[in-house]
This record gives C-alpha cells, structure tokens and sequence, in this order.
C-alpha cells in the first residue's frame, strides 16, 4: 500500500467492538426528525462519579478531645483511689503498734518510780509523733466516750447496766478506733450502757 493510500483508509473494528458498540445503543432510539430523549437518571449516575464524602475533621478532633479529657479524668480518679487505699492499708499495719505504744506507757506510768522517767517521755513523744503524721494524711482517732453507740463504727465488746447513763450510750472505751474521711479503718471497742 502507498503512503496515499494508508492516509485514505479507514481503519475498521474488529467483529466483537461491534458488537459492544450496538448494545451501547439504548433500545430505545430515537426516530429521525424527533428530539433526542433526555438521559435517564440512572444512566447519569452511572457516567458521573459521585464525589467521595470528606471526612469531617472538627468533629472527629472534637470527639478525640473528649476521649482524651475522659482518660485523663478517670487516671486521676485511679491514682486517688489507689493512693486511699495505700494510705488505709499502712494506717491497719500501724494501729497495733500504736496500741502497743498505749499499753507499754500505761504499764510504765501504773508504777511509781518509772512515771516521771525520761524512757516514758521518749515513749510518749514518738507516739505523739506516729499521731501526728497519721492525722496529716487524714487519718483520726475516734474515742466516743459518751456518744450515742453506732453499730457501723463502733464495736460492743460489752454491756453493763449503768446508773445514770442512758441506754445506748458508750461509757468505757477498750481500744480507740480510727476513721480515714468517712471509712473506719478500726472500729472503736467500746462497753455500751444497756
């Protein structure tokens, strides 16, 4: 074939483009001298790709913000609670110790010649001292002598019939107890007027 010849050519489809370009005809063609039919809706959808939603970023940084000021919330939360309970658990380790300290200067002081002696003062100041960090932390004595009995802080170890007290009312108290905030950490033993 000439160089004339290749440019006047037609170039042809093969069998099978044929075939997809008449069923990309509609069926529905338009006759000659009418209007051509407007494209069904469907058929635009198809053609026209829809535009991909775009996130909305305000709100999921509105939403992370939140998560985050919630974590950080309830991290504070467990550290307190953690930090309760550790200070409870030492205070009940160290309540016998303090007991200890009480009987060893009642027996100390029950004896004449050892009541003034500089062993008891020594006693005395380093109970005083254990007294004293335990109420820095929250930690307080409960002696109720006096008060009326309350069964959630307070333990009957007896009853005794009283003249001049009033049922129901703490006379003797056996062993201070201790209150840390609203807990009792040791419930006093008390002797109850019946």
């Amino acid at each position: 074939m000439s160089p004339e010849e290749r440019d006047t050519v037609m170039p042809t489809r093969p069998p099978a483009a044929a075939d997809e370009a008449a069923a990309a005809v509609p069926a529905e063609a338009n006759a000659p001298g009418e209007e051509p039919a407007e494209p069904s809706a469907s058929a635009e959808r198809e053609a026209a790709p829809e535009p991909a939603a775009e996130p909305d970023y305000k709100d999921q940084w509105l939403r992370a913000a939140a998560e985050l000021d919630n974590i950080r919330k309830r991290a504070r939360r467990d550290v307190a609670t953690a930090e309760s309970r550790g200070i409870a658990k030492l205070a009940r380790e160290l309540l016998p110790a303090l007991d200890n300290f009480e009987r060893a200067l009642d027996a100390a002081e029950a004896q004449p010649e050892n009541r003034d002696h500089h062993l008891t003062d020594g006693i005395r100041l380093v109970q005083t001292e254990l007294l004293a960090a335990l109420a820095r932390v929250g930690i307080e004595p409960d002696s109720p002598k006096g008060e009326r009995f309350d069964p959630h802080r307070h333990e009957a170890v007896a009853q005794q019939p009283i003249d001049g007290a009033e049922p129901g009312t703490i006379v003797e108290v056996y062993s201070a107890g201790y209150t840390y905030g609203d807990d009792v950490l040791r419930p006093a033993k008390v002797v109850v007027a019946g």
